[in-house]
């Protein structure tokens, strides 16, 4: 399903409308909040933070479809690096197995 900016606003309105308010609502005017006055404004803080969150997906979005390789780490950047921890770890267990073996002739020195 191909995403595109006006499914994105339909999915946002339809997230964010409550679901008391529309087009045959009864308006209070301007500045007459109410008691409602707490939850409009929590609505508009929700509505301004999942405004901010569905444009930010949108824009990954088209930078992933404008660059598709996104700088992912290649096959051989792993082969190489395993077998650089596995070097590593074998190098670290030869040294502790000749200092465990010679721990005892080594405890005079």
């Amino acid at each position: 399903m191909k995403h595109t900016a006006a499914r994105t606003r339909r999915a946002v309105l339809r997230a964010t409308t409550h679901p008391h308010t529309g087009p045959y609502t009864a308006s209070r005017g301007p500045g007459r909040r109410g008691r409602d006055g707490r939850r409009a404004r929590a609505w508009a803080r929700a509505n301004g933070a999942v405004l901010r969150l569905t444009t930010r997906v949108q824009e990954g979005l088209q930078e992933a479809a404008r660059r598709p390789d996104r700088g992912d780490i290649s096959t051989t950047t792993v082969i190489i690096w395993v077998a650089a921890v596995t070097g590593a770890v074998l190098i670290a267990g030869t040294i502790a197995i000749v200092i465990a073996k010679y721990n005892g002739k080594l405890a005079g020195l």
